[in-house]
């Protein structure tokens, strides 16, 4: 019989696989992505195409290795990554290393890994989708030009080391501008009075001041708030009007990966790198004991989908009535329609393969945090197939009537009655809320139908009926501004605005704080002084690269290229020809010292004027941890003296110098060795991660990259400033070089002198449709 070769990303994922498959099956990982994009070059030839130049990295070598040993011993080869662009171009970039034909490759698809689903997978094969392919390959490109071509302009005109990137800067700038809005923000004194009432049957309940008459009241300072205190001494209470309304309450969609994100951040405390690293466990598979052996438990998470398959809304029904009876089941299973922007529903949404596994059964299997994140999934799914709540909400209004002499007002004058207003909710049938409720963010508007913990009940009231006053409680308050992001806001404002893929906000929001763009403090994410510097940049000179609308429409054109309606070559000439010029010209144009604002220094007290004030630290994003603070303080006040020597500062008595100047290597210097090594095991490091479809994180040069091969620009006018172009361009030996009379004396090739002929006769020619 022949034997069949089956590469999956992982070995988790190998292993639940090949429990299913019989002994004709030869079932191995790739580890993820095979080949990649070199980080020492740019990697895409702009002349023709925007063919990316792939290269398997070292790491990957014995990988490759092992699978073409496995697929000598095998007849045909079988692709089963996950049904999403990444895992698509896992599978072609499989075929190119291990030199099989795409169109004669076996590719099976599922969205569980459960028996029946690869059973099903096996018996109908498909080829390879290369438009979904081109899709991934065309965000990979647009990512790595625009990292690529924007990151070394940001060293030249802030410092080295820094980073931009298409989805990465619009996540910072959207946290920069919330920042703003809060320091912008004018807190405004107001009062709130509260009476503590008691009815005839000496059951009490509170209300709050609202009107006075028919205009609404909210005292602004402690004066006016004393004044209706006065007017409402020896006021006599009763109940003006009582209104009340029953409510249904219908239960949330099922999780797709942005709201599974948003919840487990809310109710536990999980960071979006967390939720998504416990979710590929479990649906890789986890080890159910003897008998049922290893199994996925939860359908794939990443997803736009909102969808429930037919055995899921079956097993569901079957679930709610045996656990919580026939009244909890619904007549005809609920379906939800997505609100997300450019929703991809290709499959399911999250949920468990099996709801016959409930987290009670499964709770010596899984551990601690797998527990918590599967509990929330299962409870969530099937609160979606549960009957609504039924709730009765009821409120008073209270007249307070003034005497005048001794005489209350009619209660029709309005003139001189303050209102007061009680509000309370009875839950009359549970319904889904038996098994869920859904959390809130901070700042988040509650809704009329939203049900609170502990919400308070009224007492049976009438209208007409006499209440007596206990007390009077005056309380201070002051409006607040809108509320920093946490990861779970920050993934929620991205997806409402079509930026980005579910599956890249963890890379994301972990680049923007490695970067030294943002801090974690408790669950907000705070900017650091670099964010706003780089944002303004940006923002000022390219707006589109930072702009919301904008980068929802490029997420489009790559949905288009995956449905076919537009070309990878010709989306990518669209937008590169234009940038890299706008790039160029204004690493000429703007000034460096500009960006940074100079700032005249003073003398140090403690120096006697030896040297100047150390300048802000405060761009500068901080040192990895275990760096004492005094071997940080030797470090700057070296640089600074190399910098801005002694003798030149005793003379002038002051220096105007860059807020980053002590920060900045020296202008001939070469980092240091421990330094740059560092840096490219961190970059290694990145690069061997899978990146989640097309994206984990923004793209960034390299050292090598920086160093056209490994050497520094000597006739650079800048300290160690990075060459404009990849080093593929500076190590065009044989291409006429010149020296721009610009700013920084960069190197420039026959490739920047072409630029413009060259878009031009690329916008004439026909695209090439197929990907090589």
């Amino acid at each position: 019989m022949s034997t069949h070769l089956v590469i999956v990303e992982s070995p988790a994922k190998a292993k639940t696989i090949k429990r299913f498959l019989g002994k004709d099956y030869l079932v191995e990982a790739s580890m993820g992505h095979v080949r990649d994009l070199p980080s020492s070059t740019l990697a895409v030839d702009t002349e023709h195409d925007f063919e990316p130049e792939y290269e398997v990295p070292k790491e990957k070598l014995s990988v490759v290795k092992r699978l073409k040993a496995a697929l000598n011993d095998a007849d045909d080869l079988w692709i089963a990554t996950d049904e999403d662009r990444e895992g698509e171009a896992i599978g072609w970039h499989l075929t190119q290393v291990l030199k099989e034909n795409p169109k004669t490759v076996k590719r099976i698809a599922f969205h569980e890994i459960t028996e029946s689903a690869i059973k099903a997978a096996v018996a109908s094969p498909r080829t390879l989708n290369m438009k979904l392919v081109d899709a991934q390959q065309a965000r990979r490109v647009l990512d790595r030009l625009v990292g690529y071509t924007l990151s070394p302009f940001l060293w030249k005109k802030v410092y080295r080391g820094l980073s931009a990137g298409r989805v990465q800067s619009v996540a910072v700038k959207i946290i920069v501008d919330r920042e703003r809005e809060i320091r912008a923000f004018i807190t405004v004194e107001y009062w709130t009075i509260t009476a503590q009432l008691e009815t005839a049957k000496q059951e009490s309940f509170t209300a709050s001041l609202v009107r006075k008459g028919d205009q609404k009241i909210v005292p602004g300072t402690e004066a006016e708030t004393k004044e209706i205190l006065h007017a409402l001494e020896g006021a006599a209470y009763r109940v003006a009007s009582i209104d009340e309304k029953e409510l249904k309450k219908t239960p949330p969609p099922p999780f797709t990966t942005s709201t599974l994100q948003q919840e487990a951040a809310r109710k536990l405390g999980f960071s979006v790198k967390q939720t998504m690293a416990i979710a590929q466990q479990l649906y890789e598979g986890v080890s159910l004991g003897k008998g049922e052996g290893m199994m996925g438990l939860i359908t794939y998470m990443r997803t736009d989908s909102v969808n429930l398959s037919q055995k899921a809304l079956e097993d569901a029904k079957s679930v709610i009535e045996q656990q919580y009876g026939r009244e909890y089941v619904l007549a005809q299973p609920r379906t939800y329609k997505t609100k997300s922007k450019g929703a991809q529903e290709a499959h399911e949404a999250i949920r468990p393969t099996e709801l016959s596994h409930t987290p009670l059964s499964l709770k010596d299997t899984l551990d601690h945090q797998q527990l918590k994140l599967y509990t929330l999934i299962w409870n969530r799914t099937i609160a979606t197939q549960m009957a609504a709540a039924e709730l009765k909400r009821v409120g008073a209004d209270i007249q307070a009537l003034r005497s005048v002499s001794g005489q209350a007002l009619p209660s029709g004058s309005g003139q001189g009655n303050y209102i007061f207003r009680a509000t309370g909710q009875t839950v009359l049938f549970d319904g889904y809320l038996r098994v869920y409720q859904e959390g809130r963010d901070e700042g988040d508007v509650k809704k009329d139908d939203d049900v609170e913990d502990g919400e308070k009940l009224l007492p049976p009231l009438s209208q007409g009926e006499t209440l007596f006053l206990q007390e009077l409680k005056p309380e201070q308050h002051f409006t607040k501004p809108p509320p920093r992001y946490t990861e779970a806001s920050l993934v929620k404002k991205p997806e409402e605005e079509g930026i980005g893929r579910p599956s890249t906000y963890a890379p994301t929001i972990s680049t923007i704080q490695q970067r030294g763009y943002i801090k974690k403090e408790g669950k907000q994410l705070l900017p650091e002084a670099v964010a706003f510097t780089v944002t303004d940049l940006l923002a000022e000179h390219f707006t589109d690269i930072v702009d919301l609308a904008f980068t929802a429409t490029m997420e489009q054109s790559l949905d288009d290229i995956a449905e076919g309606t537009i070309t990878s070559p010709a989306f990518l000439r669209s937008f590169f020809c234009p940038f890299e010029k706008r790039v160029q010209e204004k690493t000429k144009e703007i000034q460096k010292k500009d960006v940074l604002k100079e700032r005249i220094l003073g003398k140090d007290p403690q120096s006697h004027g030896r040297r100047p004030h150390r300048p802000l630290r405060a761009l500068r994003p901080a040192r990895a941890s275990g760096t004492s603070s005094q071997a940080q303080e030797r470090e700057e006040d070296q640089a600074q003296e190399r910098l801005a020597p002694q003798a030149s500062l005793r003379r002038r008595g002051h220096a105007r110098a860059s807020p980053l100047a002590p920060l900045l290597p020296t202008r001939t210097r070469r980092p240091s060795r421990d330094s740059r090594h560092g840096t490219s095991r961190a970059l290694r490091s990145l690069h061997q991660v899978r990146r989640d479809d097309g994206e984990s994180g923004p793209d960034r040069p390299s050292p090598d990259y920086a160093r056209g091969g490994g050497r520094l620009d000597r006739g650079s006018q800048a300290e160690a400033e990075p060459r404009d172009g990849s080093a593929a361009y500076a190590r065009q030996g044989s291409h006429d070089r010149r020296r721009d009379p610009g700013e920084g004396g960069q190197v420039w090739s026959l490739h920047h002198r072409r630029h413009d002929e060259r878009c031009a006769g690329q916008a004439a020619r026909p695209p090439d449709d197929q990907l090589r």
